[in-house]
């Protein structure tokens, strides 16, 4: 029988491993902020821009490796306190390919909330309430899913587990409003949404 501090911990851990997603996208707006060279090179699709300006090369990949990064760093820290096994995939090669699922994940999903956007005729910058907040970490967990789905079913989906989930869809909101806060008042974002 689980008790509730069994699913609390399972929903801190479910948190806990999705952060490489969570910090690819800040990091992706650091590093693209004054890039020339933008993921659609200008260009437009039936009369608008594919992505826009807000998605460049230089982003992208500066946030998914940051993401990779950040996700090694939380395996040190998982393995030098023994806090949990769980994220330590056998062998390290696979604990390496979720990483990056999950980062390229969370700025594929982006990447294509952008593109929704553009089609929808919003501007960059305006709101997309849902889209803004959630479009990283559909893209994260379907990229994930497709190559781990062990991953995926075992730390969000299978029995008390899919509270982790339901944890990091909740908590996503409010981390997703301060982290924008805090960039607009950096000057990283335009907006503060």
């Amino acid at each position: 029988m689980t008790d509730i501090i069994d699913v609390m911990i399972i929903m801190i851990t479910g948190f806990w491993m999705f952060l490489p997603a969570m910090v690819s996208n800040p990091f992706a707006a650091i590093f693209g902020k004054n890039s020339k060279v933008k993921m659609d090179f200008g260009r437009y699709w039936r009369g608008k821009r594919i992505f826009g300006d807000g998605k460049s090369w230089l982003g992208f990949f500066g946030g998914a490796i940051s993401g990779i990064l950040f996700g090694l760093i939380i395996i040190g820290v998982t393995n030098v306190f023994d806090i949990t096994e769980k994220y330590l995939e056998k062998p390290l090669w696979t604990s390496l390919g979720i990483l990056c699922t999950l980062s390229f994940g969370a700025l594929l999903g982006d990447l294509c909330g952008a593109f929704i956007k553009r089609r929808v005729g919003l501007k960059r910058g305006q709101k997309a309430p849902i889209l803004d907040q959630y479009d990283f970490v559909i893209g994260s967990i379907l990229l994930t899913m497709v190559f781990f789905p062990n991953f995926i079913i075992n730390n969000y989906i299978s029995g008390w587990h899919i509270t982790a989930l339901i944890f990091v869809l909740l908590i996503t909101f409010f981390i997703h409003r301060c982290v924008n806060i805090i960039g607009y008042k950096l000057g990283i974002k335009k907006e503060p949404w």
